[in-house]
């Protein structure tokens, strides 16, 4: 006698392709971004469905330089920090004075473990005296509940339950004002401000990701589509466009600016010890304020610069020819290993090689000169080697004077 359950075909199937309909989580502007998203070129952001591209990558690139381009960034994992404590606890995990940090204001910031290896980067918003909004990449609820022993803080999540857009480009400010946010001429660099929206409230600051003009919203899941209406039809005149990662991507590489997990690995997700990072070893050195009080990983900080032990610099590179360096090996004297490329583009702004490399002391920081890239670039279906010769340069690699206009320029 046969005790085993049959299972009909149509039963067996869709077990059989369930794993097909267990999509990534779709954000509060998704039903707006399906339907720009021409290329159907996705990636996976914190469990999210998030676009590489909408309509051409390259023309996204130019929306951002020459227009105005909006970007879904909800999937950024978003912290409510309140309480009577809330100064003095940020104050204590974070590197920078959160003291000098003033309602109205934002910084950006890191925090490091105990050893002074950085956990990850992001950016502070100052909502009021008590509250505040911490930003980052990745997740670090426990840590932060950990920490919060003893402050008479409450620490919260509110990825879901906040919707933001990335709204950057010359042509921001000019939208912002004529989809009705009165006073946002007033925002300075760093500043953000309250408007109403849709009968909800919507906080905007002056930040971006991109080295341009630029402005960043948050807002509640539930008024995300009249929000992106409202800018979307503003900005119809002014050129305003979604774009993807890849755009913006390249936007900040121009600004120089560092993404976890990309251009340096987090203290815990790193597997090999030569991995993990201390603040002055990815160029956040100047984030560390050594007069304030105890905070995360400042013995340990404090006890390398003073012996100076550091073993690893982050620089930008210039490269010789217009062929990008991506994830390239550097070199002393061509034969020497010393680093390696994190990110690289030919810049259509700066209209130079570019790329940003973890080098091992003393390269790149008191021996800069002789250093070189290894490439591999696609010829007539064939693979060649190219050494090219790589100078260190300043970051950014472009300045724009719009960035920090006060008031905004009206384009």
């Amino acid at each position: 006698m046969n005790h085993h359950p049959t299972i009909k075909p149509s039963t067996d199937r869709a077990i059989a392709q369930s794993h097909f309909r267990t999509l990534r989580l779709g954000t509060p502007f998704q039903p707006r971004i399906d339907a720009l998203a021409l290329t159907n070129d996705w990636y996976n952001w914190a469990g999210y469905r998030a676009p590489h591209s909408l309509w051409d990558e390259e023309l996204e690139y130019f929306a951002i330089r020459s227009q105005a381009a909006l970007f879904d960034i909800s999937p950024m994992t978003k912290y409510r920090i309140e309480g009577p404590d809330a100064e003095a606890y940020l104050d204590r995990v974070t590197l920078r004075d959160v003291t000098k940090l003033k309602p109205g204001r934002v910084h950006y910031t890191a925090w490091c473990d105990d050893d002074g290896l950085v956990l990850d980067d992001g950016t502070l918003f100052r909502l009021s005296p008590t509250r505040f909004r911490l930003c980052s990449q990745e997740r670090h609820l426990p840590w932060l509940l950990d920490s919060a022993f003893r402050f008479d803080v409450s620490v919260e999540e509110e990825t879901e339950a906040v919707a933001a857009l990335a709204l950057q480009g010359p042509t921001s400010f000019a939208i912002l004002r004529d989809a009705g946010f009165a006073g946002i001429e007033r925002l300075k660099v760093f500043d953000l401000a309250e408007f109403v929206h849709d009968g909800a409230v919507v906080v905007i600051s002056r930040t971006g990701f991109t080295g341009d003009l630029g402005y960043e919203l948050f807002v509640p899941a539930d008024k995300a589509l009249s929000l992106w209406d409202r800018l979307m039809t503003a900005g119809a005149l002014r050129g305003i466009r979604a774009i993807g990662y890849a755009a913006l991507n390249r936007a900040r590489l121009e600004a120089g600016l560092i993404v976890a997990n990309a251009d340096f690995t987090t203290a815990e997700h790193a597997v090999r010890a030569d991995r993990l990072r201390m603040p002055d070893e990815i160029g956040l050195g100047f984030m560390v304020d050594p007069e304030k009080g105890h905070f995360n990983g400042r013995r340990a900080i404090l006890e390398v610069r003073t012996k100076r032990k550091l073993r690893h610099v982050l620089v930008g590179l210039e490269i010789e020819g217009n062929i990008p360096a991506e994830h390239a090996i550097v070199y002393y004297r061509k034969s020497q290993e010393v680093g390696l490329v994190s990110a690289a583009m030919w810049s259509p702004m700066a209209k130079r090689n570019i790329a940003i490399a973890s080098l091992q002391r003393p390269y790149g920081d008191t021996i800069v000169d002789d250093l070189w890239v290894e490439i591999y670039a696609m010829r007539e279906l064939q693979y060649q080697k190219l050494m090219k010769r790589a100078k260190v340069v300043p970051r950014p690699f472009i300045r724009l004077d719009r960035r920090t206009a006060n008031p905004p320029a009206d384009f």
